[in-house]
């Protein structure tokens, strides 16, 4: 048995790559205009109670003083950017656990069959034919060499994406 070329073994693997990559693009674009929505209603949410809480810091800087005053307001702003990062860690999370949940999905395609043995051609390319390769409970596969491994599971197919991703989720907090 002859051992593909790289450029044919880059050329089998490339409508695994393509659709893996459509389909996390799709889905990482629903998401985003998704989760920009959610983000936008937790930012205002969070802006509105900062707004708030200054303003309560205001009233009572007027009365205590001017010292007292700009330690409440920092307080106010340090607790409106803590609720500020808050909103956007929960939204990159739900982003994240929806986009896995889609990739994960493969699993129930009809050709996931094809899926895993391109996967698995792939991991015997990177670490060599003799590599052990095994098939993972939640898609994909896993591949050993002596001394090196290559995660090919869709978890980690999945967070690559967002990897590749993040750029345009930055854009989220964008004000």
């Amino acid at each position: 048995m002859r051992t593909p070329a790289p450029d044919e073994a880059g050329a089998a693997l490339q409508p695994v790559r393509t659709e893996l990559l459509r389909a996390a693009h799709a889905e990482a674009a629903e998401l985003l205009a998704r989760a920009e929505h959610d983000a936008a209603d937790l930012l205002d949410d969070a802006r509105t109670e900062a707004r708030r809480i200054l303003d309560e810091a205001r009233r009572e800087g007027e009365t205590q003083g001017g010292a007292a005053g700009r330690d409440l307001r920092a307080r106010a702003r340090r607790q409106a950017r803590a609720q500020e990062l808050a909103a956007r860690r929960e939204a990159y999370e739900e982003l994240r656990r929806r986009v896995t949940e889609r990739v994960r999905e493969l699993r129930r395609a009809p050709d996931y069959a094809s899926v895993l043995e391109r996967l698995t051609g792939h991991a015997r390319r990177l670490l060599g034919p003799d590599a052990e390769v095994t098939v993972q409970p939640g898609g994909g596969v896993v591949a050993h060499a002596p001394g090196r491994r290559v995660d090919c599971t869709l978890d980690a197919l999945a967070a690559r994406a967002l990897v590749r991703a993040d750029v345009e989720a930055e854009t989220l907090w964008a004000p």
